[in-house]
């Protein structure tokens, strides 16, 4: 992938390696997080939501199942906080390691607002306040 944000719009040739050339793209998954050639989180973001949205069906779920509203917040915090927020757990120091301060102060404004409607959706269901992804982003 090359980055170039130059304003000259002629194409750098093609890098290359030993006289070999080299693939260009213009994205690619690293830890689940997409680089884009234009460095926009967006769609990293949208994955993120998606997934998210996907787990807010089993919490109106257990909502249903008259869980308490104190095992509806743990579920909440490991399961769509944890993808919002995008925690890793890294198998070799089985440490959590999260990936909101690399991303959240790049994101546009209405990536944030879509975001911060999933945490609202939550606190919705489960009838309680949840911390915002600017707490989490700050904390």
């Amino acid at each position: 992938m090359i980055v170039d944000f130059r304003k000259s719009t002629v194409p750098p040739p093609p890098p290359s390696v030993m006289d070999s050339p080299i693939t260009s793209v213009e994205s690619f998954r690293f830890l689940g997080t997409t680089i884009t050639q234009d460095l926009k989180w967006e769609p990293t973001i949208s994955s993120l939501i998606k997934k998210a949205q996907q787990r807010m069906y089993f919490l109106r779920q257990l909502r249903k199942a008259k869980l308490p509203a104190q095992m509806l917040v743990q579920f909440y915090t490991a399961i769509i906080e944890s993808i919002l927020t995008s925690s890793i757990t890294s198998s070799i120091t089985s440490s959590i390691t999260s990936s909101i301060p690399v991303w959240f102060a790049g994101a546009t404004v209405r990536d944030k607002q879509r975001l911060q409607r999933i945490v609202s959706s939550a606190e919705e269901v489960i009838g309680r306040s949840l911390p915002s992804l600017q707490d989490l982003y700050v904390a």
